[in-house]
């Protein structure tokens, strides 16, 4: 069963379909449609929904992928295509897959983060729905979380686990129902030989490419970290590096990344092509402009309620923006529009009406006025460089790099090893 998340769409809707046209399980999506312009709905550019018979016992597929991926990514990924909430058709679906196709089981298949999952769940329109296996956070969920109307869980990241839901059936019916995660582990499950030709087919014109070395850092390189963490500090370390004049440098709140432990002969973490390209996937312009204090504190408080907002349906699922030349104490948990404690830059408290200069990375198809989601930003530009050529520049020049996070974002009610924005349900990732 397959369903498409924030990433497939990276190409456009054209290439989105032959991707996934040209696998042979199910496709299923109840919320992506074609786009016909000025808000109107076409047909559904999946199928909605898949039963699964086998044995006498129907089990119902409906699938839900994230509303918030043209905010969340660059908006020109997803031309021609009309996202809708969940909310809006699941109780219709449910209905369909239960009292048409007498479905004995329902389960849907989304990927829009841990707590956007947890938050439906909880919906009287998921009633009928006995399990959401989710995605897009990569959260390791051991043991189901029992919401008001389905459990939910996540497989973890980085194809360290898998999840394992088995059903038990007696006399055509459902009688039980238990989850597993399931640890991938390489000393257990031996490659496949198929599989492992079929990569290689494709990777062997690149390799050398992927595995040339570019820079060492003397630490493991980790995103697992909701507030601060070693790559980001990396992708910030380079923006400071090429940019000492800017007064604060951005790197967005990204999730991914596998992490980078092993030293080599050097004593040292090698850091290759294809390692760039697994923290930074989209090689965007870097982006230069101005702000008020006023603009910047506002934008921070919106960011902070994107992770921590105490309605679920309101985390947009991935971690804090890092930031380089800020500090900032807040309360994580705190009152909507009301978390931030302090903001200094360099030394001086935050004044609302001084004029700030920033940068980050342009986002495809955000207005030339627009940086890292705040909008309105003056005197915005593309420099003449990318995040990758500056990263590589940065190692050239500075390897091996040590990128330490500097408690420049202080959670003033939270762990700086915090691992989840999940919170107010039982669950902990470990």
């Amino acid at each position: 069963m397959y369903l498409p998340g924030n990433w497939e769409v990276i190409y456009g809707k054209k290439e989105m379909q032959k991707l996934l046209g040209g696998l042979y399980a199910p496709k299923v999506c109840a919320n992506m449609y074609h786009d016909l312009g000025e808000g109107k709905k076409g047909e559904h550019i999946f199928p909605p929904y898949y039963v699964w018979n086998i044995n006498g016992v129907k089990v119902g597929f409906l699938g839900y992928t994230d509303h918030l991926v043209p905010i969340r990514q660059s908006p020109n990924y997803s031309k021609g295509i009309l996202y809708t909430k969940p909310d809006e058709n699941i109780a219709h679906f449910v209905d369909v897959l239960r009292n048409q196709e007498m479905c004995h089981y329902v389960i849907v298949i989304a990927h829009m983060g841990l707590s956007q999952q947890i938050y439906l769940a909880n919906q009287e329109v998921a009633e009928g729905v006995d399990y959401i296996l989710g995605g897009d956070t990569h959260e390791r969920v051991r043991n189901p979380i029992i919401c008001k109307y389905a459990k939910v869980v996540e497989p973890g990241a980085f194809g360290s686990f898998c999840g394992r839901l088995e059903l038990d059936v007696k006399s055509g019916k459902i009688v039980k129902d238990s989850y597993y995660l399931d640890e991938i582990s390489s000393d257990r499950y031996k490659e496949d030989k198929d599989i492992k030709t079929l990569i290689s087919n494709i990777e062997d014109p690149f390799l050398d490419d992927i595995n040339s070395i570019v820079g060492y850092s003397t630490i493991p390189l980790y995103r697992y970290f909701v507030i601060e963490n070693p790559i980001d500090t990396m992708v910030l370390d380079a923006l400071r590096w090429r940019m000492p004049e800017i007064d604060i440098v951005l790197s967005n709140g990204f999730r991914f990344c596998p992490p980078k432990t092993s030293p080599d002969d050097s004593g040292n973490i090698p850091i290759t092509n294809g390692y760039i390209f697994d923290m930074l996937p989209v090689d965007s312009y870097i982006r230069v402009g101005k702000i008020t204090g006023l603009q910047l504190r506002n934008w921070l408080e919106r960011e902070l309620n994107n992770v921590f907002a105490k309605d679920a349906s309101k985390r947009f699922g991935g971690w804090v923006t890092k930031f380089n030349g800020m500090k900032v104490k807040f309360f994580a948990f705190g009152e909507e529009g009301k978390r931030i404690e302090s903001i200094f830059i360099g030394d001086l408290p935050l004044n609302d009406e001084m004029i700030y200069s920033i940068a980050a990375c342009e986002r495809d198809g955000d207005p030339d006025n627009m940086i890292c989601r705040i909008k309105n930003v003056m005197e915005a530009r593309n420099l003449e460089y990318t995040l990758h050529e500056n990263m590589k520049g940065y190692l050239k020049a500075n390897s091996p790099v040590t990128p330490i996070p500097k408690r420049s974002a202080i959670a003033l009610d939270a762990p700086e090893t915090l691992l989840t924005q999940v919170h107010g349900v039982d669950y902990h990732f470990y």
